[in-house]
């Protein structure tokens, strides 16, 4: 079974941004993938701050993230960048850690300001550290994610027409990605 895993880097325990991960976690299993999840927030703190690269926490981290054929990664938005925690992380994957891999950035935030910040900001940083294929990205309005009690999210129409669409377009280049894999 294919294995995506799924980054969060909101620093907020229980965020819109981190209900929409699992919202779509859940989605990509019904879909017959495995889904591993990473919540940044979660990591030891000094060892991301101070770079420590030998913690258990962060090697397992970053191992799952090599095992994976494909990633997730989902932040909010805060003054038109993704956050400082996942940058943190980021900044401490190996230099080509998303190497042959497909990547679905995915973002929410306030305003529609940050709209662009997932190409301009988020997009380059993914390229670099080696993705295959960065997918289009989908940028959600906080306003627009609606929580239920049971944890789950409920989105305006068209914005979960637009989320459909993102997932199978990643989906559909994840299958094509393993195709291609040499046997």
């Amino acid at each position: 079974m294919p294995l995506i895993v799924s980054i969060t880097g909101s620093p907020t325990a229980n965020s819109r941004t981190l209900a929409l991960a699992a919202q779509i976690g859940r989605e990509l299993r019904q879909r017959d993938f495995e889904v591993q999840s990473i919540n940044v927030r979660d990591l030891p703190g000094d060892d991301l701050l101070h770079a420590n690269v030998e913690s258990a926490p962060l090697r397992e981290a970053f191992s799952l993230v090599e095992r994976a054929d494909a990633v997730v990664l989902s932040t909010p938005l805060y003054k038109a960048s993704y956050t400082g925690v996942l940058k943190s992380f980021l900044d401490l994957l190996p230099q080509f850690g998303l190497a042959g891999k497909v990547v679905l950035p995915l973002a929410t935030g306030g305003t529609l300001s940050h709209v662009l910040a997932l190409d301009y900001g988020f997009r380059p940083v993914l390229q670099s550290l080696g993705a295959q294929h960065v997918v289009g990205g989908l940028f959600v309005l906080d306003k627009l994610i609606e929580r239920q009690t049971d944890g789950s999210i409920v989105l305006e129409a068209e914005i979960q027409k637009r989320l459909d669409l993102v997932i199978e377009d990643f989906v559909q280049s994840v299958r094509r990605r393993l195709v291609a894999l040499p046997s």
